[in-house]
């Protein structure tokens, strides 16, 4: 549907009204607004979301705070504060989404329960993000990223075999698994209220959502079965499916997941027909066992070659590999270039360039980064506000 000249967003219309910090909420409200949503954050007057402080890697700005918070306007208020609850109600009480991430029991005490909520705006889909949800012995446990990695049995798995090689992920898996959870399950609250005029309550884990993601692991250790081994940057039961070091001082990734690709492999690439039929590698769990070996023979065999001629036989015959990448590569990337999924978007310190979200097909979804507090005066004068009582709520600190 358009208007005007125009497509008309997902989810134009739609208000969202956020108490968020750092990353798990700002990056599931940040993915509502590309759909069209109006997001209003609400930040302490003063200082804002402590994750615009995390560094100023970005013209001065925060690398978090500009790649989760694009899209939205910014008000300052005092929710303690009464003037600044009731100005909080204004807000919910024309809201369709209330997301929160703050300390537990906090919107609680403030009463911003779902209970109470719920009551006062039946059709308020309301979304608790905790790192460990709702009742059980850890509801009152605060939890940030890597707290969560360790809980989840993340690290257990991950970084290099050796004693005391457990190794973080380097980007917050933890937040981004909860902020996207959070996401979907509010475009299905949305789909259900539709339906039935009701407002739903999502309360979302961390550790639930990361959990979620170790499916693999925690089945492989099914029934006290040892669990897969810390493997660095290699797959831990799959081989060989890792990186791999060449002759011109590359690398390769290499992911070979069968036995048919392991011939094709063996016979085009290394161009060796008595590995193809070695029987310590016919099968996946036999080359995972004698990984050590089977790793000395292929990287002897790339010795002898360039980076680029290992890729050019790899692609001939449909393996799958990739270059190890670093970030300089990644804002390089011809795909991504290609398919014109860099954008500029404005920020309070300039333009920067940003990745179009994920799957989205419609052009002009995103706006800038907002500045602290930049959108408070409007948002106060929208709700009937005058600019002395603006005025008066800035040298009051309400907002």
């Amino acid at each position: 549907m358009e208007i005007g000249n125009r497509r008309q967003l997902p989810l134009e219309g739609v208000t969202v009204i956020a108490l968020e910090q750092a990353v798990a909420a700002p990056l599931c409200t940040r993915h509502l607004a590309e759909q069209g949503a109006r997001v209003i954050k609400i930040e302490r007057p003063g200082e804002g979301d402590f994750a615009r402080g995390y560094d100023t890697r970005v013209k001065g700005l925060s690398s978090h705070f500009v790649w989760a918070n694009r899209s939205k306007e910014s008000l300052t208020l005092n929710i303690k504060s009464e003037a600044g609850q009731h100005i909080l109600h204004q807000l919910l009480s024309k809201a369709d989404v209330f997301v929160q991430n703050l300390a537990p029991d906090a919107c609680s005490r403030l009463g911003l329960s779902f209970s109470t909520l719920h009551s006062r705006y039946p059709g308020l889909i309301v979304c608790d993000i905790s790192g460990y949800g709702q009742g059980g012995p850890y509801q009152h446990k605060k939890a940030y990223d890597l707290l969560i990695q360790s809980e989840s049995g993340f690290l257990s798995v991950t970084g290099s075999p050796e004693e005391g090689g457990m190794a973080k992920a380097g980007c917050s898996v933890a937040d981004i698994s909860a902020g996207m959870y959070a996401y979907s399950s509010i475009m299905s609250a949305l789909l259900l209220r539709a339906r039935t005029g009701e407002g739903s309550h999502i309360d979302v884990s961390m550790l639930e959502c990361l959990v979620e993601w170790m499916g693999h692991p925690l089945y492989y250790s099914f029934e006290g079965a040892q669990p897969p081994p810390r493997a660095g940057a290699s797959h831990a039961t799959i081989y060989p499916y890792g990186p791999f070091p060449i002759g011109d001082g590359g690398v390769v990734m290499l992911g070979l997941q069968n036995n048919r690709e392991w011939k094709v492999f063996c016979e085009q690439v290394l161009q060796d027909d008595s590995l193809a039929s070695d029987p310590l590698y016919v099968d996946v769990p036999l080359r995972s066992e004698h990984r050590i070996e089977l790793s000395a023979r292929i990287t002897a065999a790339f010795r002898s070659m360039s980076t680029q001629e290992v890729v050019n036989r790899l692609d001939n015959v449909g393996i799958a590999n990739a270059l190890v990448n670093n970030m300089a590569d990644v804002w390089a990337h011809p795909q991504l270039k290609a398919r014109g999924r860099w954008q500029e978007v404005q920020t309070p310190a300039g333009a920067i360039p940003s990745l179009k979200a994920p799957g989205i097909w419609f052009e002009d979804t995103v706006s800038a980064v907002p500045a602290l507090g930049e959108h408070t005066t409007a948002i106060l004068s929208e709700l009937g506000y005058s600019e002395n009582q603006a005025h008066n709520f800035i040298n009051q600190g309400v907002v």
